[in-house]
């Protein structure tokens, strides 16, 4: 086989995973990878978006601890072990005792990466593959010439590379639609574009668009300009400066709720095939080829979320799973009543104990790790899904799962528990839009939609929080591989093709539309394959061009665990890199 010139677009976590797995298969791959040229848009290579202080905020906190992170050089609590003073000083730790199981601030973690990265670009030099690095390079448009084999990369300045092989690992992308002269920010980054001037304070209320962890890192941002925080005992408390007297958030929640909070995991790393194993999967498709959530559900959700929930000491819910009549929808509705509270932050104090139990005695809470894990298997196979369950996943259980899944940390807990208390901080449900007519100099008019009728609100910072949105194939970034049908959007057909439009959303109505005589469903994002190659108009997967980008293939993969997750899908695609000699690579895909 030819030698491999590689090109990777991005050096954030998944680039830097797909380092460590390549250097972990040299053997397998005899020799072949030759070259790795990695382009970086930022100034900073190594870290990823939300780990870079060109981006976050020296107070936002990742979610994630160092026994949570997928094998790299050197785990994350060892490396911080060894820093100096003046390093664990810039991140808060000084004098602090550092823990596998504690969660540290987004710049540490970055850092943290970083250093894997140069470690890597290091092992990977010195077993003979040329490494090319070029940050402050962005590629604005890939073109792909399968008559040569060859993909043509085009950065920002106008140069123009070729490679025999690309794999794009741009990461987050964020709309650039902001209205400063209005306060409206259609994303909270870079952050510091959400900061008052020096010396100055926010004297008004600011809104920000969901209750989710983008929320809490605007908030805790933004709070620490406006007071100061002190510990009474085991309370915090949360003082406002004398000239931010008006200052205070308002969070945005289609359902007035908050997400869970962290929780002790008996295994901190997600497996696809902990519950049931490829072939035992592979064996619940019906005879159209298709896997049905239900069956899903019945025959390996039902029994793994049984034995948890009794290990939890919750057997009415475990008797309630063994009924076949209760479904996976029926099973979202009784978990999120059970967390559904009159007053959201009345049920996090509530929730307060249960999680500091958990983490500080180690007592796992089982159902939710073990969901976790069983979603996480299902996006690996969810080309096998048909369109009305996509459906049903994208507006039932993927709502549900982000709310549990979020484990906001208790120390984030403890900081919007502090600024309620102190009445900084307010939640009001509701469907919030934006009216295109904002006549309103200087302020964002929203409108909410709930249970009280319609409402208006005006604010002078409106800040949406509503985290990473897929991207649809009229958004994806390299035109010269949409123009010619190099890419295409992702799609199901459905099982039913009278039945399934019919049920789906008028929203969703405007997704279907009939390919090779049968109705098909568009989701989300761009169409690969299971080795994460792209798919073309003429449905076959595209041996050159490899998209591990979250944004662009959360259709097909509608959900990725954080860096678990790009450890993940770059293990899978350098297996199957290191296996091609016994496979077909032009094999064809089913079509949409």
């Amino acid at each position: 086989m030819p030698s491999i010139h590689l090109a990777v677009i991005g050096s954030g976590a998944s680039a830097i995973y797909l380092l460590k797995h390549l250097l972990d298969a040299l053997p397998a791959l005899g020799g072949e990878l030759e070259e790795v040229a990695i382009f970086e848009k930022s100034s900073l290579t190594g870290m990823g978006m939300p780990y870079n202080p060109l981006t976050t905020d020296r107070f936002n906190l990742a979610n994630i601890s160092s026994e949570e992170l997928p094998a790299l050089p050197e785990t994350f609590a060892g490396w911080l072990r060894r820093q100096e003073e003046e390093v664990l000083e810039e991140f808060g730790l000084r004098g602090q005792e550092i823990s596998e199981s504690e969660v540290y601030s987004r710049l540490a973690l970055g850092r943290y990466l970083q250093a894997q990265y140069r470690a890597l670009v290091g092992d990977l030099q010195m077993n003979g593959v040329r490494l090319r690095e070029y940050a402050d390079c962005e590629i604005t448009d890939i073109r792909d010439d399968p008559e040569a084999e060859e993909v043509t990369l085009t950065a920002a300045d106008g140069e123009v590379r070729r490679f025999g092989r690309v794999v794009i690992a741009t990461g987050h992308s964020w709309s650039q639609s902001d209205v400063p002269e209005r306060g409206y920010f259609s994303s909270p980054w870079p952050i510091a574009k959400l900061l008052p001037a020096p010396g100055t304070y926010f004297d008004f209320p600011i809104g920000t668009l969901g209750a989710s962890l983008s929320a809490f890192d605007v908030i805790t941002t933004l709070a620490h300009r406006h007071g100061t925080f002190r510990t009474e005992g085991d309370e915090l408390i949360f003082e406002p400066h004398a000239e931010a007297g008006e200052f205070r958030i308002v969070m945005h929640s289609a359902e007035g709720l908050l997400p869970h909070l962290q929780y002790e995991m008996e295994k901190p790393l997600r497996e696809i095939y902990r519950h049931v194993d490829r072939d035992g999967l592979l064996a619940l498709e019906n005879d159209e080829g298709f896997l049905r959530l239900a069956a899903y559900f019945d025959r390996v959700c039902r029994p793994a979320l049984a034995a948890a929930f009794v290990r939890d000491g919750m057997p009415a819910v475990a008797r309630k799973l063994g009924n076949a009549g209760f479904t996976i929808e029926d099973f979202v509705e009784a978990m999120t009543g059970k967390h559904k509270y009159a007053d959201a932050f009345d049920g996090m104090r509530a929730e307060m104990k249960e999680a500091r139990d958990s983490v500080e005695n180690d007592r796992p809470i089982r159902w939710k790790e073990v969901l976790d894990d069983l979603i996480y298997t299902l996006s690996y196979h969810a080309e096998l899904m048909p369109a009305e369950d996509h459906l049903a996943l994208r507006h039932t259980v993927m709502p549900f799962l982000m709310n549990v899944i979020a484990a906001l940390p208790l120390k984030s807990a403890r900081t919007l528990l502090a600024l309620r208390n102190a009445g900084k901080l307010d939640l009001v449900a509701g469907i919030v839009t934006l009216p295109e007519e904002q006549d309103r100099p200087g302020e964002t008019i929203v409108e909410i939609e709930s249970e009280d009728g319609l409402q208006r609100e005006n604010f002078r910072m409106f800040v949406d929080c509503g985290g990473q949105k897929a991207l649809d194939l009229e958004q994806f970034p390299f035109p010269g591989l949409v123009r010619p049908g190099a890419v295409r959007a992702a799609r199901a057909v459905f099982a039913d093709p009278a039945g399934g439009p019919a049920s789906a959303s008028e929203e969703d109505q405007s997704r279907i539309s009939l390919e090779n005589g049968r109705p098909v469903c568009r989701l989300d994002g761009i169409d690969i394959d299971s080795a994460f190659r792209v798919i073309g108009r003429e449905e076959k997967a595209n041996p050159r061009i490899f998209d591990i980008a979250f944004p662009h293939t959360s259709g097909v993969r509608p959900y990725a665990y954080g860096l678990q997750a790009c450890s993940e899908t770059s293990a899978i695609l350098v297996q199957a890199w290191a296996s091609a000699p016994r496979h077909s690579r032009d094999a064809a895909v089913r079509a949409g």
